[in-house]
């Protein structure tokens, strides 16, 4: 067991800062700084941005120093043909005009640095055409002064279009040039370090006097750990008292993102950063792990380096939390080296693949891994390994910040005392629940599902990206195959070919929306004389456009040791809900119905639907799945009707079955349709269904399909893509009766095994055909699964008052798991019953789960976890208040 004070930043109590900070009471005491501390910090920033002479000696660091002098050379040449004598009406570097474009700005800002960091890099030797080193740190720091004469230093006229190139993006490039060339500028312009130092205070508008507000918004998550980390250096920079004053508070300051998030108790109000389940948020509401969470675990491993040594912290105390962050957080939702795009946001948009997302993941765990002890530093370095080896494309060290870690990264690479080892089991189910997110893993296949609800939102929208993002939140879905090239299937040419409301797994209505630049010409809706005051950061911009969140509370699910269950009531987002609040001209949506569940298993994952709709009166779809592949590939749809006869191609048919293959990469996804009719409600209790109907027509299309990447983001190129785009869907008519829909995905899914499932409930007598499935209620209240093959039983209710199936009793809302030992993979005797129970509207104070008829004694439990015997049988009662969707686990056995 760790040691409690490697435990107490989970809560970062006053007693976890104290560990921390072991010279808090000697700086609050007005004591003088530690000797040569701030210095030690400045070294250690510029070694890491630069690399050392032994770094840069090795050969594996020779791609890095190339593409440093590289970028160098092509600024300079930029600034050869600004001309500087007129870029002091334009700007530094040609075709970056100056003055209004605040991104032109950042940019200058982060080409200065680039060119500081050649000139200061050991090794990397005179830039070609630039053999004076000297002169060209003197043009730098001539450019920085001219920067903060004509565009910088002047606040009334700063601060326009987006807060955070103004709060954190320049302040990070001036930063960092600041300390690679501070030496120049103590001899050529001593006076310009502390005007920098001074605007950058000034620009931080959404803190408190020039500092950070714990309290504001803007100051929370991953941004909160930029602007800190950036006023540690700051503070080396400024030196002294002030300069030691500023760093402690930096570091106190960023110390609260590393605390777990208590969303019943959540600290200065905010709900950014890690959840105890390894759920990442950021603007609040955002499932965000994949972008924003990137960034913090960057910075929080960037604060391990710079502090080594300096005695500003005990960093061994950090390592445990950021650690978790990666084990519990990350590699859920890394597969074979990718990262899933239902936690990237607006991000998803971008360019950037998810291979290059988990690239700086890499390289950050490189870097971890070197202040980890034991056991610990031997998983991460395993990791490293695995990220490398699993990826198709692995990771290019050309493309990490530091040269150290470069070298740290080959060095773990060449190390084969160390096996390559992900840090998730084979088998795997995650209820990320605090992001409204399930990840379900298998050797062959990983499922990712994203959820929403009034807690999280149904999308991220922002800055032109993510154009159109309506339904991603709605029970959409990514099914990666294991061995596979994941860009060719997914990543921004998937979301720009398939259609935004057919995207898999998602019900929606048929009608044409705008994105938002379509609607209102630019990148928000601009009203600020409306009383909620729509500006381009405003809260009502994000409640209402950039991430708004859905309005209902149901979204969760259970998880019993490799398997799991999720569910979800899809609602209306927030703006269509307050549309009476909202000015005349803003454009709501409605969305349509339907109560959802998802089984987890091992060779399938189940699909179950019900009332699904439209209270408009507007046709639905209902997709099953929707795959890309490139134009080349070889791609065969075949399957079987409900009638017995064989199906091939495209079209709509009542099917048993369908089997989508791609010849070409060797994978195939099958689809099994169950088939379900509602079940009976009776006197408020909910019953199995008498039996099962046919599926509904099912609707199979194959179309080759060119979009621009600039479709889903307006700052990619206007490239065109083409991909041949597979979906299957069920349609509803205008004004049909709510429908029902049951199926199960099975991944690698050869046509004899589809066949086995005998075409679900179609036979009519409830027992889902010759297959090991068994779908028990497919209702708006219950919706329930059994798998025989596994002994399990997987049960989502949804309504108040009592719910009974399958020999369970259940009162309310609640996500229920129960295997019977002896079932498949089960293990152990036939007298071993394991239940597993979660609130999935993180309302309930408990879930009471009654095995009817039967007599059970305790065997184990999670604490708070209570049973007994009544009349009826067994009593389980779970603790559910203030668990945020948690699940808990008791296993009994017959007596």
């Amino acid at each position: 067991m760790e040691h409690t004070r490697r435990h107490v930043l989970s809560l970062l109590s006053a007693a976890g800062l104290t560990a921390v900070l072991p010279h808090a009471g000697a700086a609050a005491a007005g004591g003088p700084p530690e000797p040569g501390a701030y210095g030690r910090l400045l070294a250690n920033a510029v070694d890491v941005l630069a690399g050392t002479a032994a770094s840069n000696s090795r050969p594996e660091t020779g791609p890095k120093l190339a593409a440093v002098s590289r970028a160098a050379v092509a600024h300079l040449a930029d600034m050869d043909a600004a001309d500087m004598g007129a870029a002091s009406a334009d700007g530094v570097f040609a075709g970056l005009p100056l003055g209004t474009d605040d991104a032109a700005l950042n940019t200058t800002f982060r080409r200065l640095y680039e060119i500081a960091l050649a000139t200061r890099t050991p090794g990397l030797g005179p830039l070609p055409g630039h053999p004076d080193g000297d002169a060209v740190r003197a043009r730098v720091v001539d450019a920085l002064a001219l920067l903060h004469e004509r565009w910088y230093g002047d606040q009334a006229g700063g601060y326009y279009g987006n807060w955070f190139h103004w709060e954190i993006g320049i302040s990070t490039s001036a930063t960092a040039t600041l300390l690679l060339l501070a030496d120049e500028l103590a001899d050529q312009r001593p006076e310009l370090t502390r005007a920098y130092l001074a605007s950058m205070d000034a620009y931080l508008r959404n803190g408190k006097d020039g500092d950070v507000d714990l309290d504001s918004r803007f100051h929370t998550g991953a941004n909160l750990a930029d602007i800190t980390a950036n006023r540690m250096l700051q503070g080396a920079l400024l030196g002294g008292t002030d300069g030691d004053a500023r760093i402690r508070k930096a570091l106190e300051d960023q110390l609260t993102v590393y605390a777990t998030v208590d969303p019943y108790a959540p600290r200065h109000g905010v709900t950014d950063g890690h959840y105890a389940d390894g759920s990442f948020l950021q603007h609040a509401s955002v499932a965000y792990t994949g972008s924003y969470g990137r960034a913090l675990l960057t910075r929080a491993v960037l604060t391990l380096k710079v502090l080594d040594g300096t005695g500003y912290a005990d960093t061994d105390a950090l390592v445990p939390v950021v650690h978790r962050w990666v084990a519990d957080g990350f590699a859920p939702l890394v597969f074979e080296g990718w990262m899933m795009e239902a936690v990237k946001g607006r991000a998803v948009s971008r360019e950037a693949d998810g291979y290059a997302d988990t690239a700086t993941v890499a390289e950050a765990v490189t870097d971890l891994s070197a202040y980890a002890r034991g056991e610990r530093a031997a998983a991460l370095r395993g990791y490293v390994r695995h990220l490398h080896a699993a990826s198709h494309a692995p990771p290019d060290p050309a493309r990490f910040t530091s040269p150290l870690t470069v070298v740290r990264h080959a060095d773990v690479l060449a190390d084969d005392s160390v096996p390559a080892a992900d840090l998730n089991s084979p088998a795997r189910s995650t209820a990320f629940n605090a992001m409204d997110r399930t990840v379900h893993r298998r050797p062959g296949y990983a499922f990712a599902l994203a959820r929403s609800s009034e807690r999280i939102s149904r999308y991220e929208y922002m800055s032109g990206e993510n154009l159109l993002p309506w339904f991603q939140g709605d029970g959409a879905h990514h099914l990666y195959l294991a061995g596979q090239d994941q860009s060719a299937s997914y990543g921004v040419d998937h979301l720009a070919t398939v259609s935004p409301y057919r995207l898999a797994g998602v019900t929606a209505p048929v009608e044409r929306r705008s994105s938002v630049p379509e609607l209102y010409g630019k990148p928000y809706y601009d009203n600020p004389g409306h009383p909620l005051g729509f500006t381009a950061s405003s809260e009502s911009q994000n409640t209402y456009v950039y991430f708004p969140r859905g309005t209902a509370a149901h979204s969760g699910g259970a998880v019993l040791g490799a398997y799991g269950t999720a569910a979800l009531v899809q609602s209306d987002d927030v703006a269509y809900a307050e549309r009476a609040l909202l000015p005349e001209d803003f454009t709501v949506y409605r969305n349509a119905t339907a109560t959802k569940s998802w089984f987890l298993l091992d060779d399938e994952i189940v699909v179950l639907a019900a009332g699904v709709g439209d209270l408009a009166g507007r046709a639905v779809t209902t997709t099953v799945d929707a795959r890309t592949a490139p134009p080349g590939d070889r791609l065969e749809l075949t399957g079987a009707t409900a009638d017995g006869d064989d199906w091939a191609g495209t079209g709509t048919g009542r099917l048993r079955w369908l089997r989508y293959a791609n010849a070409t990469r060797g994978t195939a996804v099958g689809y099994a349709f169950l088939g379900s009719a509602p079940a009976r409600t009776v006197t408020g209790r909910t019953s199995p269904p008498t039996g099962l109907g046919t599926c509904p027509p099912v609707t199979v299309t194959l179309e080759a399909v060119t979009r621009s990447r600039r479709v889903v983001r307006t700052a990619n190129p206007d490239t065109p893509v083409t991909r041949q785009v597979f979906d299957a869907h069920f349609r509803q008519e205008p004004g049909a009766r709510p429908a029902a829909y049951a199926y199960a995905l099975v991944p690698h899914a050869t046509e004899a095994a589809l066949r086995a499932y005998g075409g679900g409930g179609s036979g009519g007598d409830g027992r889902g055909g010759r297959g090991p499935l068994e779908v028990l209620a497919n209702s708006p209240r219950l919706q329930a699964v059994r798998h025989s093959g596994l002994g399990l039983t997987g049960v989502n209710s949804f309504a108040a008052g009592g719910h009974r199936v399958a020999g369970l009793r259940l009162d309310g809302p609640a996500s229920v798991l129960v295997r019977e030992a002896g079932g498949r993979g089960g293990g152990g005797g036939g007298d071993r019953v394991t239940v597993a129970a979660a609130d999935p509207t993180t309302r309930r104070d408990r879930v009471a789960v009654l095995l009817a008829g039967r007599r059970l004694t305790l065997v184990s439990a999670d604490p708070g976890v209570r049973c007994r015997r009544v009349a009826g049988g067994t009593l389980l009662r779970f603790p559910t208040r203030h668990a945020y969707g948690r699940s808990f686990t008791a296993t009994l056995r017959e007596t």
